[in-house]
């Protein structure tokens, strides 16, 4: 079988790059190991991890949140079977999607575990062992990522005690006490979602913050509303052991400063310490394409490898580890791939954190700013000032604007609040047509709406704030 493009994996990088080359007339090929489309991100990460959160801070809220509001409610009771069902029909609604549109757009998909035989042909071997071959004119490797697990230690992920995030949207059932290795996103969600449900959680994070390269004013926010929740933030704590227990789990650390090692017993420990390129079976050595010193697929600003033909986007290279970015580098590459001219504008991938309140950030930190010399000047509003943030008790939280000192041009944007997610693109599309704070706050916002705190902090950075 012939092909235009055949792409491996059909994770948000892969898949849609698929669509977006057929669309544009390209005969195109997916291989996918799973059973199911959509990769990690649909299957067992993104999508179903967010349902988790939904669902879970639906139940926090009836709990704890509607009180103040005029609503007496009984304390409401957790069917963990039934919130789990959603969460597995929202997976098939989304994997269910890509199928169609793979079919509506005359994608050939093959289910086996892909490997580059040679720079134009792909072979896919079946469940059943049975292996074809595809040949084509370009390969893309969109394999993404997997769980990292823990430098230098030797962990036993069994998916039920010691659970990577694939576990920890399955458990069968509360557990007593959620011990999280890594203070980053994924553990903050998931440990979000089982606190809510009533779990005892422990966050053990090996730098001096949670969310790591985050803007430092935003995981400090984050971390002391991490514990009015309940959570308990052990960082600067190295993780020298994680094992089985009869009872459970345990987790040992040592504290970088120096002092005695600790020993913590729980009932289920999240390993979430990131992840790393999958690559393993690609055939990648067989062919010549060449890896990073991080175990990333090398290329050049066109996506392409050191082996022509070969192509590859998203976890599996360098540059964040979102699907966004992945989906972004799936459309400029079939561009490419169509004679056309794709780009990526990595200055302006937004991030967010989808606890709640939200975390949600687009280009420079300040640290970063610093660190690149560059003159800047801040603008911060808090939603504490903000009148339907005061209607939705959702004040915990600010905007802070980042520009350049001469300029004034927007270098990053920070959220955090009840719908940061959502806001933060207001800001994302300023930077990517180079606008300025003065833009920004000179744009009408309706009023009244979370949003005009972005306006307001906005005001802020290029004079001053009309609420405040």
């Amino acid at each position: 079988m012939a092909y235009d493009v055949v792409v491996i994996g059909s994770g948000p990088g892969g898949y849609v790059c698929a669509i977006k080359a057929a669309q544009l007339g390209l005969k195109v090929a997916v291989v996918e190991k799973r059973a199911t489309y959509g990769g990690t991100c649909l299957n067992v990460g993104c999508i179903p991890s967010k349902a988790l959160l939904h669902a879970s801070e639906m139940f926090a809220h009836v709990a704890h949140g509607v009180d103040q509001l005029g609503v007496e409610v009984a304390a409401p009771t957790l069917n963990l079977g039934k919130m789990m069902a959603h969460k597995d029909a929202t997976v098939k609604s989304n994997v269910d999607g890509v199928a169609f549109l793979f079919k509506k757009n005359k994608i050939d998909g093959f289910i086996g575990t892909g490997k580059i035989v040679a720079a134009d042909k792909v072979s896919v071997t079946a469940e059943d062992g049975k292996v074809q071959e595809l040949e084509t004119k370009n390969i893309v490797i969109a394999t993404g990522s997997d769980v990292a697990g823990i430098p230098g230690v030797n962990v036993d992920i069994d998916e039920k005690v010691i659970v990577s995030s694939t576990g920890a949207i399955a458990l069968d059932k509360v557990p007593g006490h959620l011990i999280v290795v890594g203070g980053g996103v994924i553990g903050m969600e998931l440990g979000s979602v089982w606190s809510r449900l009533g779990a005892k959680v422990t966050v053990v994070e090996y730098l001096d913050k949670l969310l790591g390269s985050m803007d430092s004013d935003v995981s400090k926010q984050f971390q002391r509303m991490m514990a009015k929740q309940g959570m308990e933030i052990r960082t600067e704590a190295k993780v020298t052991g994680v094992e089985k227990t009869a009872t459970g789990a345990k987790v040992t650390y040592e504290p970088v400063r120096g002092g005695d090692a600790v020993t913590l017993e729980a009932d289920v420990v999240l390993v979430s310490t990131g992840r790393k390129p999958y690559t393993d079976g690609l055939g990648l050595d067989t062919v010549g394409v060449a890896l990073d010193n991080r175990g990333r697929v090398e290329i050049d600003g066109h996506f392409k490898t050191n082996v022509a033909g070969i192509y590859a986007i998203g976890d599996v290279v360098k540059g964040p580890m979102l699907a966004h970015k992945a989906e972004d580098e799936g459309v400029a590459l079939a561009e490419i791939l169509a004679g056309q001219h794709g780009h990526v504008n990595y200055d302006v991938i937004p991030s967010v954190v989808y606890t709640q309140p939200e975390v949600a950030s687009v280009g420079k930190t300040e640290e970063e700013l610093k660190a690149a010399g560059i003159a800047y000047k801040v603008g911060k509003f808090p939603f504490t000032a903000n009148g339907r943030a005061r209607a939705m008790l959702a004040t915990e939280g600010f905007v802070k604007i980042l520009a350049d000192k001469d300029t004034d041009r927007v270098l990053g944007g920070h959220i955090v609040s009840f719908g940061a997610g959502e806001m933060i693109h207001e800001i994302a599309v300023l930077m990517e047509f180079g606008g300025s704070s003065e833009d920004l706050g000179r744009t009408c916002h309706a009023h009244p709406t979370m949003s005009e705190a972005v306006k307001e902090a906005a005001l802020a950075t290029f004079f001053k704030p009309i609420h405040m």
